[in-house]
């Protein structure tokens, strides 16, 4: 019985989560960790992000030193992305938003 309210319920938030309203209640939204070359520890911390995975991200990235990250964000699939200092950041006027295949 038990499994079959576990199923039922992984099956009513996984077809809630394709609908944009509950999406948003299930999506953490991104996190800046990093901001002008400067750690922001109450964010990493709270988010569980060490100085180590901040610095692989920042390699990834072919940038070597924290002084030359603009902006370092924890994106809510877990990846971390980096803009180097100097990069052009835009933004774009439109929503951008996801679209799920049923399937």
């Amino acid at each position: 019985m038990l499994i079959v309210a576990l199923v039922g319920t992984n099956y009513i938030v996984g077809k809630l989560d394709n609908m944009p309203r509950f999406h948003r209640l299930f999506t953490p939204a991104p996190a800046i960790i990093v901001r002008d070359g400067k750690y922001i520890p109450e964010v990493m911390k709270r988010e569980g992000v060490d100085q180590e995975e901040v610095e692989m991200a920042m390699r990834e990235h072919g940038v070597v030193d924290l002084k030359e990250v603009q902006l370092a964000v924890l994106e809510p699939d877990g990846s971390i992305s980096v803009v180097p200092t100097g990069a052009s950041m835009t933004r774009t006027k439109h929503r951008i938003r996801y679209h799920h295949r049923s399937g």
